[in-house]
């Protein structure tokens, strides 16, 4: 239902399972968090999240990260960095969707500190990048202005394993024609 942007009726359907007795469980409040996120709704999303932490139904990463990306996505990048350090402490790892979300939202609020600093501890932590990593950090600098640290990256991709692709191409390009 969700997926087909039916909120009202998964919401529904969540109400006759409570009523039933019976307990939701992480694939339901995921998908009832996602949904609150797709619509833009976090508040209620953040609500449902902290109803499933109090039944005892512990998040995992990819109910965080799709919080974490709700948030991200509304410019509220504080409150996502926030549930990142709270995912952290509870022991869970964000995976590379986690740190791309992160880093994407900090570049999109223009805080290119932030940004460089949320990859960095991705590199720590061994999680590994893609090229929708590079890409996001790319475009991210080039857009705040940072041409140099982007083709120094871009020059490193390109001796690298890592396979580039059109977007990476397109955003360097398009970086440089900006810059002059």
């Amino acid at each position: 239902f969700v997926k087909e942007g039916k909120l009202l009726e998964a919401e529904k359907l969540y109400e006759e399972m409570i009523k039933r007795s019976i307990d939701p469980n992480i694939v339901t409040y995921s998908s009832l968090i996602n949904g609150f996120c797709m619509q833009s709704r976090l508040d209620e999303a953040k609500q449902m999240f902290d109803l499933m932490v109090s039944k005892d139904c512990l998040p995992n990463v990819v109910t965080y990260s799709t919080l974490i990306n709700g948030f991200c996505k509304s410019k509220r990048v504080e409150d996502g960095m926030s549930l990142f350090r709270e995912m952290s402490q509870r022991g869970l790892v964000g995976n590379t969707v986690t740190y791309n979300t992160l880093i994407q939202g900090f570049f999109q609020a223009g805080d290119c500190e932030s940004a460089q600093q949320v990859f960095k501890h991705m590199v720590s932590c061994g999680v590994p990048s893609d090229i929708w990593t590079y890409n996001i950090l790319l475009d991210g600098l080039c857009k705040n202005g940072e041409i140099e640290k982007a083709l120094v990256i871009f020059q490193d991709l390109q001796k690298s394993e890592m396979e580039l692709d059109i977007f990476t191409y397109n955003i360097i390009i398009e970086g440089m024609c900006k810059a002059g």
